[in-house]
């Protein structure tokens, strides 16, 4: 650790002044909120029977489903994500870089990471059902455990549609984000009239709307308080309408045993919660700016940024882990409260620094595959935007279901051969550093 100190603040102190630091800040801190909410809402407990009971914080306690409005911030990510690759898209053009060469880069890096995750989740649960472990049981687990790659499927797929969408927004400004917000409203207006299997297009609709955001951003669009306050206040106002006038639930996460969610498929309220978050971060730009002009906060920041998606990848696997341990081994230690009561709540602390500590070992191990290797030469676009496709679809799936299955060893082997061949395709293989660096 003090060596990945040590060479996060060597990064630090390289970046240049111009550099807009909240953007690596905001990003950082929307994966820890992800984390945070996922380690907290999972709430397994041991029955009065002595089983273990796969208890969820949402279900059991509906007060709970407001803290979702500050928990979940994937929003904030893909407004990043936008400020992000508006600026590389637009370097790429002016430096007459072909589209191949500037996607080849951000789809190894987005793909190499995950590799290592599926690959441990493969061998794990063939060993697990060779020992007699159920399909049902393998498909739990790693179904947990592989809930963060369905944020990587749409991010992938709004990457591969940054050309498009960066050129709508070029020549429409903010029409192109008040385009994508229609088409969103019209498909959940299907969806609410039965017309469920539709409301899967607003993956595109609602995620493109709020990626479109970080272009306004990276074009200075959103730097006045003037516009950021008042996008705080609608995004919030449209939100409260939403979920309590509206048919919309206010979680704004999926809850077990609710008919209706959110996020699955992505519904306006996420557009409405994104326009809030940003409007209220980005009013705060300013005293940020000084803050992270620091040297410790800023080197924090980009030693974070640096195992993001390491840190993001395994924190799900880390505690299907933990479980294990607890209730196999330790006898069910920290798991004996229901969820939601006084007990379970003053142990939450402790929980949580158990989850870290089986995390650290895996980030220390995998966080080598964050900076891959680059590519001697970059595949040609067909080949990139049909292994992006691959991805997506194996991701996807892979998130929905897990891995276990009817097939060899217990598994789904056609789906665990999609995100591994569209890698292929993609020329994500190489080495990552031995001693990888965090970004700055």
């Amino acid at each position: 650790m003090t060596s990945l100190w040590s060479r996060a603040a060597e990064l630090a102190s390289k970046a240049p002044p111009t550099r807009n630091r909240t953007v690596d800040f905001f990003r950082a801190v929307s994966i820890l909120a992800v984390i945070s909410g996922h380690w907290l809402a999972a709430a397994p407990y041991v029955g009065s029977d002595g089983r273990l009971v796969p208890g969820h914080l949402l279900e059991v306690s509906d007060w709970t489903h407001w803290l979702t409005w500050v928990i979940q911030v994937m929003p904030i990510f893909f407004i990043v994500g936008g400020f992000s690759n508006g600026l590389t898209w637009r370097a790429a053009r002016q430096k007459n870089e072909p589209y191949r060469a500037w996607l080849g880069g951000r789809l190894k890096r987005l793909v190499w990471p995950v590799l290592p995750l599926l690959a441990t989740w493969t061998v794990g649960g063939a060993v697990a059902h060779e020992f007699g472990a159920s399909v049902s049981l393998v498909s739990a687990g790693s179904q947990m455990a592989l809930i963060p790659t369905w944020f990587l499927a749409v991010y992938v797929g709004v990457v591969v549609l940054v050309p498009i969408t960066h050129a709508l927004w070029e020549r429409f400004r903010w029409a192109s984000i008040f385009g994508f917000v229609a088409a969103a409203v019209a498909v959940d207006a299907a969806f609410w009239r039965g017309f469920h299997a539709l409301g899967w297009v607003n993956y595109l609709f609602v995620w493109s709307a709020v990626h479109q955001l970080g272009y306004a951003w990276s074009e200075g669009e959103l730097a006045d308080l003037r516009r950021t306050v008042p996008m705080f206040v609608i995004g919030l106002g449209l939100l409260i309408l939403l979920t309590t006038i509206g048919p919309y639930p206010r979680a704004m996460v999926g809850v077990p045993g609710d008919a209706v969610s959110n996020t699955t498929p992505p519904k306006i309220t996420l557009i409405a919660l994104a326009w809030a978050q940003a409007g209220f971060l980005l009013s705060l730009q300013r005293p940020l700016a000084r803050w992270l002009a620091r040297e410790r906060p800023w080197t924090a920041t980009v030693l974070v940024n640096g195992l993001i998606m390491t840190i993001y990848l395994w924190h799900l696997t880390a505690m299907v882990i933990w479980i294990g341990l607890a209730y196999y081994v330790l006898g069910g230690v920290l798991m004996g409260h229901a969820p939601g009561s006084a007990e379970w709540w003053f142990a939450r602390p402790l929980w949580f620094a158990m989850l870290a500590l089986v995390l650290l070992p895996l980030v220390m191990i995998f966080t080598r595959f964050e900076r891959p290797k680059p590519s001697a030469t970059t595949p040609p676009a067909w080949r990139l935007v049909t292994g992006a496709s691959l991805i997506v679809a194996g991701l996807a799936l892979l998130a929905l279901d897990g891995i276990g299955g009817d097939g060899w060893f217990g598994l789904r082997p056609l789906v665990l051969a999609l995100p591994f061949a569209g890698a292929a395709l993609i020329g994500a293989g190489g080495g990552g550093a031995r001693h990888p660096a965090p970004s700055a």
